[in-house]
């Protein structure tokens, strides 16, 4: 997603306690790119304890893993990777933003139009 506005930020709550969102989504998209939780971890400003519970999370929570990692030896060289699942998974969240920005465009047009013309012009500035 970019940081153009209006946007809508996703978070879908699949059951008590499992919710996925775009921190998630976006960490997820970070260790597909990089091959690394700890990469992926500093491109979203996360320590690597914070990603690690996330992933750690996902991979209970879902019906299949999410993220496959290999532990590095003492050269380091460790890695992770998603699994054809987990890839499904962003697939299937990012679709269903691109499917709500999309049909919700007019909505979020009239919506713009209700906001203080300064505020909004300072967003777009920023």
């Amino acid at each position: 997603m970019s940081d153009e506005f209006p946007k809508i930020r996703l978070r879908i709550v699949l059951a008590p306690g499992v919710a996925f969102g775009p921190g998630k989504a976006d960490l997820l998209q970070g260790i597909a790119e990089t091959g690394s939780l700890s990469a992926a971890g500093k491109r979203l400003k996360m320590s690597y304890k914070r990603a690690w519970s996330l992933i750690s999370d996902l991979n209970s929570q879902f019906a299949e893993p999410v993220v496959e990692t290999e532990k590095g030896g003492s050269g380091g060289g460790g890695g992770s990777r998603l699994t054809p699942f987990g890839e499904r998974l962003l697939v299937t969240f990012r679709s269903i933003e691109t499917s709500l920005e999309t049909g919700a465009a007019a909505d979020l047009s009239a919506l713009t139009g209700m906001v203080k013309p300064v505020l909004a012009e300072a967003e777009r500035s920023a």
